[in-house]
């Protein structure tokens, strides 16, 4: 999940669903320079890693963030983070504390 989330591309695509909702290729393609095939194959990775969906409407694919997945992601970070200042916590009172 991480590794998808580590491209520019696919961070500014998930950027623009989780603010606009689902949009199909033309939407995400608007006003970028990223053609609509590398938008498709980025949204691919997307959801190969579980982090987006696609459905079809009439001709076209409608792509969708999957919220319960970046939870999953923003809690682990959350995790972590709380790991390392309870580390550095530790790490600073072993430093100031006395001699």
């Amino acid at each position: 999940m991480f590794a998808a989330l580590g491209d520019r591309t696919r961070l500014t695509l998930v950027a623009r669903l989780s603010r606009g909702g689902p949009a199909s290729i033309a939407d995400l393609t608007e006003g970028t320079l990223v053609t609509r095939q590398a938008v498709t194959k980025h949204l691919q990775v997307l959801a190969d890693a579980g982090l987006t969906r696609s459905h079809r409407r009439g001709r076209e694919r409608v792509w969708r963030l999957e919220p319960a997945r970046l939870e999953a992601a923003r809690c682990w970070l959350d995790e972590l983070s709380a790991q390392w200042d309870s580390s550095l916590s530790r790490l600073k009172a072993m430093v100031e504390g006395p001699e």
